[in-house]
């Protein structure tokens, strides 16, 4: 008579305790990939005429930093909700 071999037993709790955590991944804002694509430095962002023209277009659908709003005088509208 054949005897079913033991299942050896289930290992409890979190096998990745006391490891380091990996490194969350960068996700970057629509801001800043449209900074990246017009190849923009912070300094150069108020002197960039297509920066500003897509800020005005989506300031009430993407971040845009505060300072850089104040600068050209864009107005975002707080009770924008963006259904349409």
């Amino acid at each position: 008579m054949n005897m079913p071999e033991p299942t050896p037993p289930r290992k409890r709790g979190n096998p990745n305790w006391g490891r380091p955590m990996l490194p969350a991944s960068v996700i970057c804002t629509e801001f800043e990939m449209q900074v990246r694509q017009l190849h923009l430095m912070p300094e150069t962002y108020t002197s960039s005429a297509l920066l500003r023209n897509w800020c005005e277009k989506n300031r009430n659908r993407y971040y845009i930093p505060e300072w850089l709003l104040n600068e050209w005088d864009i107005c975002v509208d707080p009770y924008f909700s963006g259904a349409a």
